[in-house]
C-alpha cells in the first residue's frame, strides 16, 4: 500500500525547486487544445515562442490556406494590450511565420469570456487537482490525458528556455511599427503585418 505524503497546504516558491507556467492556443474549430508547459517566466517572448511552435508542428498543416492568424488574447499580463514589447514580440513573430497576425485583446475584467478559460482550463486543473508535481513529465502527461465529452484533446510540450522579464521595446520597432488598429476598439484589435505597410 502507498503511503501518504505530507505536503504543505499551499504552495511556496522559496521552497520549489521550479516553476510551471502553463500557456495555452485552442483551436476552437477543432475542440484541439496545444499546451506548453513553461518553466521559466511568463512573458510575451514566451507566449509567442508558444504559438509559433504550435503553428509549426501542428496548425500551418491544419489550415495551409490561411491567409492570417487571429489570436484572441487577455489584455493582461504576457499579452497586454498596453505594452510595447507585446507588440514588438507579436511583430517579430509576424514575419517568422510571414502571415498577418490580427490580435483581439478582451477588454478589461472581460477574460472570464476567454474561451480557452472554459473549454480547456478547467479540465486541466481537474486532472491536476491533488496532484504533487514532481518533475515536468507529470504536469505533461496528465494534460495530455485530458478529454472531455465533446471530444476536447490536449498535446503538450515542455519549454526549458529561459525567459528575462523587463524588457523594452526598442526604437526602431516604435519608429516602423507594421500595424492597422482597427476602426472599431483599435486599442484592443490590430493586425501586425510581416511587410511593411
Amino acid at each position: 500500500m502507498k503511503e501518504n505524503q505530507a505536503v504543505y497546504d499551499h504552495d511556496f516558491p522559496s521552497f520549489a525547486t521550479g516553476i510551471v507556467i502553463p500557456h495555452g492556443v485552442y483551436d476552437e474549430k477543432r475542440n484541439q487544445a496545444y499546451l506548453t508547459i513553461g518553466a521559466s517566466k511568463d512573458t510575451s517572448e514566451f507566449v509567442c515562442d508558444s504559438v509559433e511552435y504550435w503553428w509549426d508542428i501542428e496548425l500551418k498543416h491544419h489550415y495551409p490556406q490561411a491567409e492570417k492568424l487571429v489570436i484572441r488574447c487577455d489584455g493582461g499580463g504576457s499579452t497586454s494590450s498596453r505594452h510595447h514589447i507585446v507588440r514588438q514580440d507579436f511583430q517579430q513573430l509576424s514575419v517568422r511565420l510571414g502571415l498577418p497576425i490580427q490580435i483581439q485583446h478582451y477588454p478589461p475584467y472581460c477574460s472570464k469570456y476567454n474561451r480557452i478559460e472554459h473549454r480547456v482550463f478547467p479540465h486541466l486543473t481537474r486532472q491536476w487537482n491533488g496532484v504533487i508535481f514532481t518533475n515536468y513529465e507529470i504536469v505533461k502527461e496528465l494534460a495530455e490525458r485530458t478529454t472531455t465529452q465533446t471530444g476536447l484533446t490536449i498535446k503538450a510540450v515542455i519549454n526549458q528556455n529561459v525567459y528575462q522579464t523587463g524588457r523594452k521595446a526598442n526604437q526602431e520597432f516604435l519608429d516602423k511599427m507594421n500595424i492597422k488598429y482597427e476602426s472599431v476598439l483599435g486599442k484592443w484589435n490590430y493586425t501586425f503585418h510581416p511587410q511593411l505597410l
